[in-house]
């Protein structure tokens, strides 16, 4: 391998593997909690209960 294709092979692997450690990060940061259910609601999800937009 040429010192270039090694220097890209680096650089792809930075970008990829710091892309998945920036989206681990940010989604731990960050979680998306509107998508949990309420234990306690005891309207199922969609039939116009709470939570739903319908």
């Amino acid at each position: 391998m040429s010192t270039t294709a090694i220097i890209m092979l680096v650089v792809a692997s930075l970008i990829v593997w710091g892309g998945l450690v920036a989206s681990v990060i940010f989604i731990r940061r960050y979680p998306e909690v509107a998508d949990l259910r309420d234990p306690d609601d005891p309207a199922p999800l969609g039939d116009g209960g709470p939570g739903s937009s319908g």
